[in-house]
């Protein structure tokens, strides 16, 4: 019985006296006021969320009474849905959910149709090698509890895409894989036993008749745990894939083991036929062996790796004064001093206040060496501090972070599913329909040939063809490619990337911040005024710089705050314009600048022109240095027999310097961005696939227009791209990399495509004509996928592709 004087853990109101509601949390049991409270706190529970009630700031709102099908209500809290929905365009949103129970091609098709099919949902893309579903809706037409109800109507366990829940997905895995394993092997250890023992000993003994009766009923009890707690998975699926009126890949296999034991039953029971409890126990056995294996690769590569944001430590040292609390994280705010350990996770974006150290930002760029960070260096989420300690000073925090950015980006290239996999998903359903037309074709042929064999034959014609390697082909070797170009640095946000790489024949750069650093420096200023000094000049350039995030204004940091511009433009492609202590000042090109006909000098570097209203005051020359990998790059493209071209829109001798050291040949200077994208659509009703690398934000036009494009990107613009991928850690080198590691991608799906579609050619004819048994089928069924898996996972590991994915994967 409750005290009257407590209070409910969820909503805080007053516990009535005499009522006996309560749910555990973090190990107590806690008090709730009323059924609805402790619905919610339970779905909160359950759903791996009751981090939620350790670091929220204050009690949730009563929910209205929870009827039985309210039980997903919880997650329509909006501090809730911060863990797993992310806004995406247009005011929609994109869930985030793991999906326990699929088990094929046919799985993602019933998820997708299902929800597609719903009001407010815009996209649905099931990942079955992960088993996260990425699910864009509008919130005004449907709520994400509405999403998990439907989910667990057609038969599957939705929950958050969390670490946590994805940790326990994964462990729940493998335990229930372990023990349906083991009964099916010591199930198939004893049944062959008694099968041995009627094959080849029985006969012999007077009286066979009552050893064969004996063996078969004994056969019969083991047999009977394989059939209906080992090979549940498969009857499971396969009902549930009846019920939505489609055809899955455990359609065939279910129908071989009931069938067989069914039969084998009346066998037992009446005393007549043959039984075969041997060979659905080892057809069991091999074929949850095949998935327990493929499943323990795909976990260990990674291919089912939670959000990147959740790798943040839950609280974070907090300078309050000179006290050091230990807050959630969640309640980080820009301006907040953080206290960092040797080891510590930063748990936000920031600048460092005091201390020197090495930070591993291998995560967020793929550059394993530490960056050492000093005074004024910037630190991002989910970096790990190294040998000392340092003070830093929240820059963002929360969905406001570089990492959140990448998150996001990685959620809508998930949401984009590949033509390929789309392709084999169709096939594949559309292939399990000829399967069983088949295994009734050989029982028909088989009854008029040899009427005993025939639902054996059948049997292993269902088995045999089985398309479970023709679903594994594309998405396997997509899924482990995207993976090692992720740890090469080169985070894919668009799902059609790697289908497009190996079809380009022109790759188009950037000068500003994508062949160059990006971080300019003021090499000469020339003074057309002589009322005017340098510093004068450099103080009125900063002031009308200081809002862009153009790379050149990176050059004139050291001055801003000297001076104040209002009424800032930027005029794309021209260069910008300010009001400062009243008077109207101007930054850029000539033409844009000033209306006098002004000669550029003479010399290295870009050269800006600025002026007022009473005309030119001076030129300012800029100069950037190449990247390192810049030259390494172009060279490998040019390698693999690609063009290159360095499109600019600067005018000046500094496009023709910095294109002939990094090695290309073609180049155009003074290009403005509506002459980049009319250069690129030329090139492009030629009949060339164009790659285009810029810095993300003044080339978005041209980037959009693109067949594929990468971007250069600082923090603050990541959320803001539209580019298929983005090169994490500026090495130019990652390109010819990944161009190559693409052109290995379609290898070996085409090399996975002909292995399960040339197994099934070779071994349906040989079912058929009854040269394999059920067992053997099995065997070979799940040798196909475990083929097609590992030689996938090559990619993942950056190992040499040949023509042979058996060899390979042995």
């Amino acid at each position: 019985m409750t005290s009257s004087s407590s209070s409910c853990y969820h909503c805080g109101l007053p516990v009535p006296p005499g009522s006996n509601h309560s749910v555990v949390i973090d190990g107590a049991a806690r008090d709730m006021c009323c059924p609805g409270c402790e619905a919610v706190a339970s779905a909160i529970v359950s759903g791996g969320l009751d981090g939620f009630y350790r670091f929220r700031e204050k009690e949730s709102d009563r929910p209205e009474e929870a009827q039985p099908q309210d039980r997903w209500a919880a997650y329509d809290l909006p501090e809730v849905q911060q863990q797993f929905v992310h806004d995406w365009d247009n005011g929609n949103k994109i869930a985030s959910l793991l999906i326990s129970g699929i088990t094929c091609a046919a799985c993602v098709w019933l998820i997708e149709k299902h929800l597609g099919q719903l009001d407010g949902i815009e996209k649905v893309s099931v990942n079955a090698s992960t088993q996260r579903a990425q699910i864009g809706f509008n919130p005004d037409k449907i709520k994400p509890s509405e999403l998990f109800g439907e989910l667990e109507r057609i038969g599957y366990r939705p929950a958050p895409a969390t670490a946590a829940n994805q940790e326990s997905v994964i462990q729940s895995e493998h335990r229930a894989a372990l023990r349906r394993l083991g009964v099916a092997g010591l199930g198939t250890m004893q049944v062959m036993m008694f099968a041995i023992a009627l094959y080849f000993g029985a006969a012999a003994e007077e009286g066979v008749g009552e050893f064969e009766r004996y063996f078969r009923w004994v056969s019969l009890l083991v047999a009977t745990p394989v059939v209906f707690y080992a090979a549940r998975p498969f009857f499971s699926a396969a009902l549930r894939s009846l019920r939505a009126r489609h055809l899955s890949m455990d359609v065939p296999v279910s129908l071989a083991i009931g069938m067989a034991y069914v039969a084998s039953f009346y066998a037992t029971v009446f005393g007549t036929g043959e039984v075969y409890f041997e060979s659905i126990s080892m057809f069991t056995f091999f074929l949850l062996l095949g998935r327990t294996v493929e499943m323990r690769a795909r976990h260990r590569a990674g291919l089912a790796s939670g959000g990147l944001a959740q790798l943040l430590p839950m609280t974070a040292a907090k300078y309050q004064g000179d006290d050091i609390v230990h807050v959630p994280v969640a309640a980080l705010v820009a301006g907040d001093k953080v206290l960092l350990r040797p080891g510590d996770t930063i748990p936000a974006d920031g600048e460092v206040l005091e201390g020197v150290s090495g930070v591993d930002e291998s995560l967020l760029s793929g550059e394993s060496a530490l960056q050492q960070k000093s005074a004024g260096s910037p630190v991002y989420a989910g970096s790990v501090n190294g040998d000392s300690t340092l003070t830093i000073r929240i820059t963002a925090a929360g969905q406001s972070t570089r990492l959140s950015a990448i998150e996001r980006l990685v959620e809508r290239a998930q949401l984009d599913k590949p033509n390929q996999v789309a392709l084999a998903d169709r096939v594949a359903g559309i292939f399990v329909g000829v399967v069983l037309f088949a295994a009734l074709a050989a029982f028909v042929v088989w009854w008029q040939i040899d009427p005993s064999r025939a639902f054996w034959v059948s049997l292993s014609v269902l088995v045999v063809t089985c398309p479970c390697a023709l679903s594994l082909a594309t998405p396997a070797a997509l899924a482990s490619a995207t993976l090692r170009l992720q740890q090469l640095g080169l985070l894919v946000a668009g799902g059609s990337l790697l289908e497009t790489l190996p079809r380009i024949g022109r790759v188009l750069f950037d000068k500003t911040g994508t062949l160059t650093r990006g971080e300019p420096r003021i090499l000469h200023i020339d003074l057309l005024r002589a009322n005017w000094s340098e510093q004068r000049v450099k103080d009125v350039a900063a002031a009308l710089e200081s809002q862009t995030n153009h790379p050149l204004a990176r050059a004139f940091r050291a001055w801003r705050g000297n001076l104040i511009a209002t009424d800032l433009k930027v005029h794309t492609g021209a260069g910008l314009e300010g009001q400062i202590e009243g008077d109207s000042y101007r930054l850029g090109k000539a033409s844009f600048v000033s209306s006098e006909d002004v000669s550029t000098p003479e010399g290295e570097g870009q050269w800006l022109l600025l002026g007022d209203s009473l005309g030119p005051i001076a030129w300012i020359a800029l100069g950037d240095k190449l990247r390192d990998s810049a030259t390494t790059a172009v060279e490998g493209l040019t390698e693999q027999g690609l063009s290159v071209e360095l499109l600019s829109g600067d005018q000046s001798a500094e496009v023709e310097r910095l294109a002939g050291r990094a090695g290309i040949d073609n180049y155009r200077a003074g290009a403005s961005p509506e002459d980049k994208l009319s250069h690129m659509k030329q090139l492009q009703s030629d009949g060339e696939k164009v790659l285009m690398v810029g810095d993300g934000i003044n080339d978005v036009p041209v980037l959009s227009g693109a067949d594929a494009s990468v971007a250069m990107m600082s923090a603050a613009d990541l959320a803001q791209s539209r580019a298929d991928a983005i090169l994490l850690n500026g090495d130019l080198e990652v390109l010819p990399k990944a161009i190559e590691l693409a052109h290995k991608c379609r290898r070996i799906v085409r090399q996975n495509l002909a292995w399960a579609l040339g197994y099934n050619v070779i071994a349906l004819p040989l079912a058929f004509c009854g040269l394999v048994p059920p067992w053997a089928a099995a065997i070979g069924m799940s040798l196909s996928s475990l083929i097609v898996v590992l030689n996938a996972l090559r990619l993942s590991r950056g190992q040499e592709v040949d023509e042979n994915p058996v060899s390979a994967a042995a």
